[in-house]
C-alpha cells in the first residue's frame, strides 16, 4: 500500500513527518547527483580544451557524504 501512496506508513496511516523527511533526502541526492555529474563534463571537457585526452573514468567522491561519482 505505501508504494502507491508515499504519504503512508507500512500499517497504512498517514505520516507526513516521515514522507517530509525522506522527500527532502530524495531531493538532495538528485542535486548532489546532478552537481557531480556536471562537475565531471566541465573537467572532461578542460581536459579536452587543453588538449589532452581523458584515458580512465574521472572519480570523485562527495566529502559531505563520502558517496563516489564516476
Amino acid at each position: 500500500m505505501q508504494q502507491d501512496n508515499p504519504k503512508l506508513n507500512a500499517s497504512g496511516c498517514k505520516d507526513l513527518v516521515a514522507y517530509e523527511a525522506i522527500k527532502t533526502i530524495t531531493k538532495e541526492n538528485c542535486e548532489n547527483d546532478k552537481k557531480a555529474a556536471e562537475l565531471i563534463r566541465v573537467l572532461k571537457r578542460f581536459i579536452r580544451g587543453c588538449g589532452y585526452e581523458p584515458l580512465n573514468r574521472i572519480a570523485i567522491k562527495n566529502k559531505a557524504t563520502g558517496k563516489e561519482y564516476r
